[in-house]
């Protein structure tokens, strides 16, 4: 089994299809002196939004800072390096593939944002 077949059990539902992980740290925040998981996600160079995947090029990452569920009862934030794609023929033109696990209007994991808006 991968490193990544075992995150899939802690990481929201087919994350680990479409990004690797790259780091896991046990972090601690100063001023509220609480510790919390920080897990790096790389976007695998996979393009999802066209068939024709030679029109476009990686061109760096953009980073989205989402918390999911607790573990252990510690927070735990997901780091996803989310790649951008330019436009061969019209380097104006970035784009990137669109997603699910990121609660709309929210820093939260679509599951969590759902658990959350029940438990309330």
């Amino acid at each position: 089994m991968t490193e990544n077949n075992y995150f899939s059990y802690v990481l929201p539902e087919g994350l680990t299809d479409y990004f690797d992980t790259k780091d896991i740290q046990l972090l601690c925040d100063v001023k509220s002196k609480t510790e919390y998981y920080e897990i790096v996600l790389e976007e695998k160079n996979i393009i999802l939004f066209d068939k024709d995947t030679s029109k476009y090029e990686s061109k760096g990452f953009t980073e989205t800072r989402i918390q999911d569920f607790p573990l252990r009862g510690k927070p735990i934030y997901l780091l996803l390096r989310r790649r951008r794609w330019r436009d061969k023929s019209n380097p104006k033109i970035i784009k990137r593939n669109n997603f699910t696990f990121i609660a709309e209007g929210a820093n939260f994991t679509e599951e969590l944002a759902v658990f959350l808006k029940e438990a309330n």
